[in-house]
């Protein structure tokens, strides 16, 4: 189990409305962005997408909790400043993971 499993399972127990994914890139890529400079971010993709896609966001087991449950997820760069609170009031930021 990862973080990223109990992150999704207390969001699930909690009934959030969004799970945040903060991490060190701005999205979800295609590819390593810190290995391939054209690496293309995603503004939204399916869970599904990025479990066939094999895409590194999180593990599978988390993807799979917040799709059961219908948690989006909002992947974004947490290192760069203000991000965090421009998330929190609703700006569409990094990429957002959900049903459709």
């Amino acid at each position: 189990m990862t973080t990223d499993s109990c992150a999704a399972l207390r969001a699930a127990e909690l009934k959030a409305d969004v799970l945040l994914k903060a991490t060190k890139v701005d999205g979800v890529y295609d590819d390593d962005p810190e290995k391939n400079r054209d690496a293309r971010r995603f503004e939204s993709m399916t869970y599904s997408q990025v479990i066939d896609g094999r895409l590194k966001v999180m593990d599978v087991s988390a993807i799979d909790v917040c799709q059961q449950h219908g948690i989006p997820i909002i992947v974004f760069n947490l290192f760069q400043p203000g991000t965090l609170r421009r998330v929190v009031l609703g700006e569409r930021l990094g990429t957002l993971v959900s049903e459709s």
